[in-house]
């Protein structure tokens, strides 16, 4: 079943087309890996799929809800969250103070937000830090901290948006086990923007590249990396390597 569409989205900052006819679906409890070059409009087509831009043109359908040009919060309400490059947590507050937050946020109230909080922290493996400032967390732990807050208003779709990045070689593997864990066990439906290919390859169902604002193709990894379109826009000629 199709839980999220996406059909003609279009955005333009000062007469610049940044998203351009956009369309994709996502089925439900699939992986949707999104990318291409940097200005390619990867994030700007994430922000106004999660709601903090509004299209000019194109709708957004959520399990065939109309939530086109929705806030943010009501997007979250309807089972969508998404993460971002740049992370800004609450940074006087514990790892679980964000957390309880993030689920009041989402709608959980406030006497059991720390449980709930907690079950969370657990599940992405931050229990170490649960106690601790975020202003003190390394890079892992921090990316860890957004993906909890994104989850914990329980999405139906999660938007991930360049998770790994920053991240060395011996903390991708773990973080992209716990992705793969979600999508299993849960049913997470996923759709991330990412550069580091190998994730791409191990995680994606299908992906989809843009270039300049549109759609170049879409496909399944191992084809849409052999597209010469592709090798010519992004990857260049050195092979991918599906190892993490």
């Amino acid at each position: 079943m199709t839980l999220l569409t996406v059909h003609g989205v279009s955005k333009s900052f000062r007469g610049l087309r940044a998203v351009d006819d956009v369309s994709f679906e996502v089925a439900e409890g699939s992986v949707l890996g999104i990318i291409g070059p940097n200005g390619a409009g990867k994030t700007t087509l994430f922000n106004l799929v999660a709601g903090a831009l509004t299209p000019d043109s194109g709708t957004v359908h959520l399990g065939g809800r109309d939530i086109t040009g929705l806030p943010p919060h009501r997007v979250a309400a309807a089972g969508m969250s998404r993460t971002f490059q740049l992370m800004k947590p609450f940074a006087s507050m514990s790892v679980l103070e964000n957390v309880s937050v993030a689920v009041m946020a989402g709608g959980g109230s406030r006497r059991t937000a720390r449980t709930a909080a907690a079950e969370v922290i657990e599940r992405v493996a931050l229990g170490r830090w649960r106690d601790s400032r975020t202003d003190g967390l390394p890079t892992a732990a921090l990316k860890r901290l957004e993906l909890a807050r994104a989850l914990a208003g329980r999405p139906r779709v999660l938007l991930l948006d360049e998770v790994l990045a920053g991240l060395v070689p011996a903390e991708r593997a773990p973080a992209m086990d716990l992705l793969e864990d979600l999508r299993a066990n849960e049913g997470t439906t996923l759709v991330f923007v990412e550069h580091i290919m190998a994730a791409v390859m191990r995680l994606s169902d299908s992906v989809l590249v843009l270039d300049l604002g549109r759609v170049l193709t879409t496909g399944r990894p191992a084809d849409v990396v052999r597209d010469p379109r592709v090798i010519e826009a992004y990857l260049g000629e050195e092979p991918v390597d599906a190892e993490a």
